[in-house]
């Protein structure tokens, strides 16, 4: 059920600095490990685990990790049943599908408000951004990648100023990372996906909303194409039994 750790993201816009420990940031220090752990499967999908075992498993206590479980589950990543535990998702590539054409048109119009919105250091957070992911198109970096996708994604909702878009697009960034990193074995999508992802953070850093708008788009138009092959897949596998 449980894998390897993996070490800590680390927000490159933060730099190295050292802060003190509240509450608040031991909470989130658990829901990124936590996220991370379910998203590159550390957790295997459809498993029934308890919060003593998660909280092992990050290295926190149970409160913090309390926090995280209840975050995770809104962000539809597990379930909470009262009495019977905690079920980690399963990944359904119908369901990811679905995902995809509703998240087209919320993320289109985050970009543009994104790109009209952000200031200087924004910008240069996000070109460097843009070199992490052409980084981890070039050496295939899976985790780099991992990495450099949950701080784009928190920067973006940082800067969007639409609570409807950003709680819109908390319910999907989740399990749209974690469908990623199960087809990310397959060096192409690793490889397209990081050099889209890099256009997109450029595209926005230029501060052109059509430009952001067009590189979110494409990016769209690839998550679509590989959830149709699962999709195919799929029903391959289905048939051979």
């Amino acid at each position: 059920m449980f894998r390897r750790q993996l070490a800590p993201m680390r927000d490159p816009s933060i730099g190295d600095r050292v802060t003190v420990r509240s509450d608040a940031s031991l909470s989130q220090s658990a829901y990124e490990l936590l996220e991370e752990a379910i998203v590159t499967q550390q957790v295997a999908p459809g498993s029934s685990v308890s919060e003593a075992q998660l909280s092992e498993l990050i290295g926190m206590s149970r409160m913090p990790t309390r926090e995280a479980v209840r975050r995770l589950a809104r962000e539809n990543l597990l379930e909470v049943r009262p009495k019977c535990g905690i079920t980690i998702r399963l990944i359904d590539p119908n369901v990811q599908l679905r995902l995809l054409e509703t998240r087209r048109e919320v993320e289109r119009l985050m970009v543009r408000l994104i790109a009209r919105e952000c200031d200087a250091a924004a910008k240069a957070t996000l070109r460097a951004l843009s070199a992490d992911f052409e980084t981890a198109a070039i050496r295939s970096d899976v985790l780099l990648f991992v990495h450099a996708d949950k701080s784009f994604n928190e920067l973006c909702l940082s800067i969007c100023g639409n609570e409807f878009v950003v709680g819109a697009m908390r319910l999907m960034q989740g399990p749209s990372r974690r469908f990623w990193f199960q087809r990310s074995r397959d060096a192409e999508i690793l490889v397209e996906s990081a050099t889209l992802h890099a256009a997109l953070a450029a595209a926005i850093a230029s501060g052109d909303p059509d430009a952001a708008a067009h590189a979110s788009d494409r990016l769209l138009d690839s998550a679509e194409r590989f959830a149709r092959r699962a999709i195919e897949e799929t029903g391959d596998a289905l048939s051979v039994r």
